[in-house]
């Protein structure tokens, strides 16, 4: 029942006005410190790398544990594209399937 009244049209006109102003001065006097700086987005390739590479294996099998999460960071790709890859190197017998769920399936490299 109580409750601020709506303003009407020239009444929201000043009142942002001034808001605007008030901004402006703010930023005036920081000196242009606005918010968080920005994140530089990389770009995430979808296509895997090669799985017959000799160097890419090498660097496969220094790892402990092989998942696509893990696959993907270090190489840059997306998680499908991770999957594949692990998929093409079992295939190979670069690496074995320790577990694997529906979601997540954990690899180790074969010595």
């Amino acid at each position: 029942m109580g409750g601020k009244k709506k303003l009407g049209l020239k009444q929201m006109e000043r009142q942002q006005g001034k808001e605007d102003e008030a901004k402006a001065a703010k930023e005036k006097k920081e000196g242009k410190k606005a918010g968080p700086p920005e994140k530089k987005r990389s770009n995430i390739n979808v296509i895997p790398p090669d799985a017959k590479n000799d160097k890419i294996v090498a660097e496969i099998k220094k790892m402990p544990v092989l998942t696509p999460y893990a696959v993907s960071t270090k190489y840059n790709v997306r998680i499908s594209a991770a999957k594949q890859f692990l998929v093409q190197l079992e295939q190979n017998g670069a690496v074995e399937l320790v577990s694997g769920g529906h979601n997540v399936k954990v690899y180790k490299p074969c010595a």
